[in-house]
C-alpha cells in the first residue's frame, strides 16, 4: 500500500497532467471540504470580527477556481437541529452551496434527524448530491448513495460518506433510521462499486475519538475528513491516510491542493479561517437574501425554532412578561435611562441590517423571547421588541399586579444570556455596566456571579 500522500502524489499528478493537458498551464487543483455549519448561513453571532458565512465561503471557492479545478465536499452537520426553522435554513444553505459547485453532500445527524422521507426528497427537489454509505430507512434502504465517483482535472475521485453510529454513548437511532457501522460501511460500499478510481475520499461526521480511529483503521483511504470535533484539525498523516476536519459553525474549511514543481506533485493541504479577509460573495448574498424573504413570509414562531428551552409545567400563571410599558409607570427615572441606552433600540439594529426576520437575531434584540407574554414573532409581537426590563429582570406580571413580589432575576446573572464570547468577544461587566445602570443600588453593582452561556443563545 502506498502512503497517502504518495497515494495522492501519484493521482494528483495526473490530475495535474490532465489540467496541463487542457490548459497548457500548471494549474493546481484543489479538493475544499466544509462541515459542521451548523445553520449558520451567515458569520456565527454579532461580533463584527466572526469568521465564517457562505458569502465568505463562496468568495473563497471563485480565488481558487481562479487558478485550477475544485471539488466541493461536505463532511455533514448542514443543519443545527430538526425543525420548521432548521428546515429553512438547510435548504438555503443547500442552495449556496450548491450554487458553488457542491459536488457531494454527507449526511450528518442534525440532517439525519428529518428523516429518510425528507432527505430523499430534498436531494430531489434541489439536486443535493448527497451521500452516505451507513444511513439506511426503517426497511434497510440506503437512503442516499454510498459513493460518488466525481471528476477532477480528468481524474476520478472517489467519494463516500458515514455518520456516527453512537451519540452521547447512545445508539444512533434518531428519525427511525439504522446506522451501520463506519468502517465495514465504507469497504461494503467499495466492494459494491468496483469502479477504479484515482483517490478516494471518506467524508466522515464523527467525534474525534472516533474519527481518528476510522482513518488509523482504514489504510484504503487516502483522506478522511470530518467533523464535528470541536476544533478543526490541521491535515496531518495518520497511517497511510490523511486526516483532517472541518468544524465550529462553518468558520473553517478544509483545503488540499496538488502542486507541480520540477515534474513532480506535491501534495499540501491546510485549514483555511474564513475571515474578514474575504470578501461578501455577490451570488451568496443574493441567496441569503432569498432566504431571509422566506424567514419573513413564514415568520415562525418563538415554539418553532428550537432555540427556546421547554418550561416546567408547574410554572405559575402569573410568571409572565408584562412589557416594558407596565414598568415605567413605578419606575419613571430608571425608564428614562433604559430608553436612551443601546437595549431600547435593539430592534432598530436589526431592521437596518434586514434580520428582524431571523429567529437566531431575535432572541437577544426583544423582550422575553419564546417566554409567556413574550416575543412571539415579528409579525404578531410589535410591543415586545428590542430589549426591554423583563429581558434583565425576568418575567415581572406577578411583580406588576403586587409590588411587594420580587422580579425573578438578578440583572447581573443575565448579560452573558447575549454577549456572549460569539456576540461580545469584548464584553466586561465592569466597562458594559456603568453604560446601563440605574436605581437607588446601581453604584453598588459588582461583577457578575455567573459567566456561562444560557442556552439557546446563539
Amino acid at each position: 500500500m502506498l502512503s497517502a500522500a504518495k497515494h495522492l502524489a501519484a493521482a494528483l499528478l495526473g490530475l495535474m497532467a490532465g489540467c496541463d493537458r487542457q490548459s497548457g498551464g500548471d494549474a493546481p487543483a484543489f479538493v475544499v471540504v466544509t462541515g459542521d455549519t451548523a445553520g449558520w448561513i451567515v458569520p456565527c453571532g454579532c461580533a463584527t470580527n466572526q469568521s465564517g458565512g457562505l458569502p465568505r465561503r463562496g468568495t473563497l471557492i471563485r480565488e481558487l477556481r481562479q487558478r485550477g479545478d475544485v471539488l466541493l465536499l461536505d463532511a455533514g452537520g448542514v443543519a443545527a437541529g430538526a425543525n420548521e426553522y432548521q428546515r429553512a435554513k438547510l435548504e438555503a444553505i443547500l442552495a449556496g452551496t450548491l450554487r458553488m459547485g457542491l459536488a457531494a453532500q454527507n449526511i450528518g445527524t442534525a440532517e439525519a434527524a428529518f428523516g429518510a422521507d425528507y432527505l430523499r426528497d430534498v436531494a430531489r427537489r434541489l439536486s443535493v448530491p448527497l451521500v452516505s454509505a451507513n444511513a439506511r430507512d426503517a426497511d434497510g434502504g440506503l437512503i442516499a448513495p454510498p459513493i460518488r465517483f466525481l471528476k477532477l482535472a480528468g481524474r476520478r475521485i472517489a467519494v463516500t460518506g458515514v455518520l456516527a453510529q453512537r451519540v452521547d454513548g447512545r445508539s444512533n437511532t434518531i428519525a427511525g433510521l439504522r446506522i451501520d457501522a463506519p468502517r465495514e460501511s465504507v469497504l461494503r460500499a467499495l466492494a459494491k462499486n468496483k469502479q477504479p478510481y484515482d483517490a478516494l475520499i471518506v467524508l466522515a461526521y464523527l467525534p474525534e475519538a472516533e474519527l481518528r480511529e476510522l482513518a488509523a483503521g482504514l489504510p484504503e483511504a487516502d483522506a478522511v475528513i470530518g467533523g464535528p470535533t470541536g476544533q478543526s484539525l490541521l491535515p496531518r498523516q495518520l497511517g497511510p491516510t490523511l486526516l483532517a476536519s472541518a468544524t465550529n459553525k462553518g468558520k473553517f474549511v478544509v483545503q488540499l491542493a496538488a502542486h507541480l514543481e520540477d515534474s513532480r506533485a506535491r501534495w499540501s493541504g491546510q485549514v483555511v479561517e474564513l475571515s474578514e479577509r474575504f470578501a461578501d460573495d455577490a451570488a451568496q448574498q443574493e441567496n441569503v437574501r432569498t432566504y431571509l424573504a422566506e424567514l419573513k413570509r413564514r415568520d415562525f414562531a418563538a415554539d418553532q425554532t428550537g432555540l427556546t428551552a421547554p418550561l416546567p409545567a408547574s410554572l405559575p400563571a402569573d410568571f409572565a412578561i408584562a412589557g416594558t410599558a407596565a414598568c415605567r409607570e413605578c419606575h419613571a427615572a430608571e425608564y428614562a435611562v433604559w430608553e436612551h441606552v443601546d437595549h431600547a433600540h435593539a430592534w432598530r439594529s436589526l431592521l437596518e441590517r434586514g434580520y428582524e426576520a431571523d429567529p437566531d437575531c431575535q432572541q437577544c434584540h426583544t423582550t422575553g423571547y419564546g417566554l409567556p407574554g413574550g416575543f412571539v414573532s415579528a409579525a404578531r409581537s410589535a410591543d415586545r421588541t428590542s430589549a426591554g426590563c423583563e429581558n434583565c429582570h425576568g418575567p415581572s406580571l406577578a411583580h406588576v399586579r403586587d409590588p411587594h413580589v420580587r422580579t425573578p432575576f438578578q440583572p447581573r446573572d443575565q448579560c452573558v444570556r447575549c454577549h456572549d464570547l460569539e456576540n461580545s468577544p469584548q464584553f466586561d461587566f465592569a466597562v458594559y455596566w456603568p453604560r446601563i445602570q440605574h436605581g437607588p443600588k446601581a453604584t453598588s453593582a459588582t461583577a457578575p456571579a455567573a459567566t456561562t452561556q444560557s442556552p439557546g443563545v446563539p
